[in-house]
């Protein structure tokens, strides 16, 4: 694999682009983690995780080059300080051109599958999200609709069950139900905004989208 891109870095983080196909910690026997990727591309023993990305999904991530940064940077993102965007395409449309999605969520770790439940109980957790639509298009695969959308949880797979559970799987994500045979799943980490650890001074970071999704039948 070639080196991982990365956007900006300095003492205490550094800001990259996850490939998709490539887990962000723990990994398949064979598979290399992108933290132990981005510690033999630096050179360094610490890399410190405080956010996942889904292995299936291409986008922005920030870590953390030391300990104290670490603790700063996970507290933004649990608490919501952290803007985080994604751009995703479905099958379908929504009903309406923008909104919020609330759910409760359960995770089979067995399947490692997340699935939408109608009561609360153990191990039962509460998902929400806000989306606003870009646009739709006519496809050889039926009707696509670009997204965006702003989580306010981050729930294990929560973008694409909470979708898929509305009858609108993600383009190529056949663990939720697409049967389009596409490569990988539409889904990018777009957008990643949060205060430096350090100073506090606002980092705004932005991707463009990858040429092998299917974006320019939107345009």
């Amino acid at each position: 694999m070639s080196d991982i891109k990365i956007l900006y870095s300095d003492s205490s983080l550094l800001v990259c682009v996850k490939p998709a196909g490539v887990p962000c910690e723990t990994a398949d026997e064979g598979t290399e983690s992108l933290t132990s990727l981005l510690k033999k591309q630096l050179s360094k023993d610490y890399v410190g995780m405080v956010h996942r990305l889904d292995q299936v999904t291409e986008g922005l991530m920030v870590y953390s080059l030391d300990e104290k940064a670490t603790g700063r940077l996970s507290e933004y993102m649990a608490s919501g300080e952290a803007h985080k965007e994604y751009l995703a395409v479905v099958h379908g449309t929504p009903e309406s051109p923008e909104g919020e999605m609330r759910d409760l969520l359960f995770r089979d770790v067995r399947k490692n599958k997340s699935f939408v439940v109608d009561r609360e109980r153990r191990g039962v957790k509460k998902a929400s999200l806000e989306y606003s639509l870009i646009g739709t298009a006519e496809s050889e695969r039926g009707i696509l609709s670009l997204v965006r959308i702003k989580l306010h949880t981050g729930r294990t797979h929560q973008i694409r069950v909470q979708f898929a559970s509305r009858g609108m799987p993600l383009f190529g994500d056949g663990k939720y139900g697409a049967r389009d045979n596409a490569p990988r799943v539409a889904l990018l980490s777009s957008h990643l905004a949060f205060p430096h650890p350090k100073s506090g001074k606002p980092m705004d970071f932005s991707i463009d989208r990858p040429d092998d999704f299917p974006w320019e039948i939107f345009e």
